[in-house]
């Protein structure tokens, strides 16, 4: 079974007010092409289809228009809801998206029913869970441990009921331990919607949605296929990807790549103004890249980012690298406090306030709030 890998298209997305639209309107095209000439048997899109709970009327007409088109192509399509997507609107037009071979995650309802799909060596079973809160599976279990991210995810994952015996597949958007984070995703304070990889020993593919670069984690049937397109400058050097996942009998797999090449890419140059500015500096790429420029120029140009757009029309972002911006930069160790728990951000916040600590009752009536933030 050759399953072709997708998710994060994020469609809708703006970047530095800039619509991405029509960029993601030419990779969808470019996914239909590559579906064509690979032939998958099925396809999985790990959520966040779009990249707002509420999306445009436009956006909706995008992905409307390209799942059709993929259905014609490749059947059995398998969809679920991310992080940014609205469940329910995933979800509506299910039973009948199914008559055209199109699988819609529901909204949460811990059924373990799975699709089972056929090929030369039998049957695999396709389970599909959207992205899930603790509080999501405490409403249905409310038995189980269901205290964190992790325990309620193994919690959902135990009332799959999966028979190890069989080929079995699972669709999931969340953030799995050891995952290099980096993109423009979301990544919790403390680590708190972590979930640990174990917990997909009983599949012999896990398609990940949610971190936007792509990557195995702890193997290949584990795997983050990344987005369809670069969604943040720190994303600059990534090469995006289509996943191929060649899934033969009973442990047999190996994953296969097929380069996704944008219309318009995303380009960090750095050099004073006159450097930039000369035709032998922005021949050797193209001009109509997403562009971030930094200026090495010891006096600010008058009217710079006027100036520069017309030599690079796209132009997203400017600032300065000189001895001014040294003297006045300050960088804070932003991995050391992603690894501290909100609850501890936020004591040292209250002590540098107050010159006092949280009492027992103040820190007990904090985590409450914390958990009913982050759905847990």
């Amino acid at each position: 079974m050759r399953l072709m890998h997708l998710s994060d298209l994020h469609i809708g997305k703006r970047l530095n007010e800039f619509s991405l639209l029509d960029d993601q309107s030419y990779i969808l095209d470019e996914i239909l092409r590559i579906a064509e000439e690979q032939k998958p048997d099925a396809v999985a899109i790990a959520g966040d289809i779009y990249d707002k709970s509420t999306p445009s009327a436009e956006a909706v007409a995008l992905f409307d228009s390209f799942i059709s088109r993929l259905a014609r192509l490749v059947t059995p399509v398998f969809v679920i809801s991310g992080n940014h997507d609205s469940a329910e609107r995933i979800a509506f037009g299910s039973s009948l998206m199914q008559t055209a071979g199109v699988y819609l995650s529901p909204v949460y309802n811990g059924e373990s029913t799975p699709v089972k799909v056929k090929d030369e060596f039998g049957s695999v079973n396709v389970y599909m869970l959207p992205f899930i809160r603790p509080s999501d599976v405490r409403r249905l279990f409310p038995d189980d441990d269901t205290e964190s991210f992790d325990s309620a995810f193994k919690t959902a994952v135990s009332h799959l009921n999966v028979n190890e015996n069989e080929r079995n597949i699972i669709l999931a958007h969340q953030f799995i331990t050891g995952a290099a984070a980096g993109g423009s995703e979301s990544v919790s304070v403390g680590g708190l919607d972590n979930i640990s990889a174990e917990v997909f020993e009983p599949f012999d593919y896990a398609a990940l949605g949610h971190i936007h670069h792509r990557q195995n984690i702890t193997s290949e049937k584990v795997r983050y296929c990344g987005t369809p397109l670069k969604y943040s400058f720190s994303e600059v050097s990534d090469e995006k990807t289509v996943t191929i996942a060649n899934i033969g009998k009973k442990g047999e797999l190996s994953i296969e790549e097929v380069p996704l090449r944008p219309i318009r890419d995303l380009r960090e140059i750095k050099g004073t103004y006159l450097e930039i500015t000369d035709r032998n500096f922005y021949d050797k790429f193209n001009r109509e890249d997403y562009i971030h420029v930094t200026l090495t120029d010891e006096n600010d140009i008058p009217e710079a980012i006027g100036r520069l757009r017309n030599v690079y029309p796209n132009i997203m972002k400017l600032d300065y690298d000189n001895t001014r911006t040294r003297e006045n930069r300050t960088v804070g160790d932003l991995a050391d406090e992603v690894k501290r728990s909100p609850s501890e951000l936020f004591a040292e916040f209250y002590k540098t306030c107050n010159n006092t600590e949280l009492s027992e009752e103040q820190t007990a009536y904090l985590d409450e709030v914390i958990k009913e933030i982050w759905g847990q």
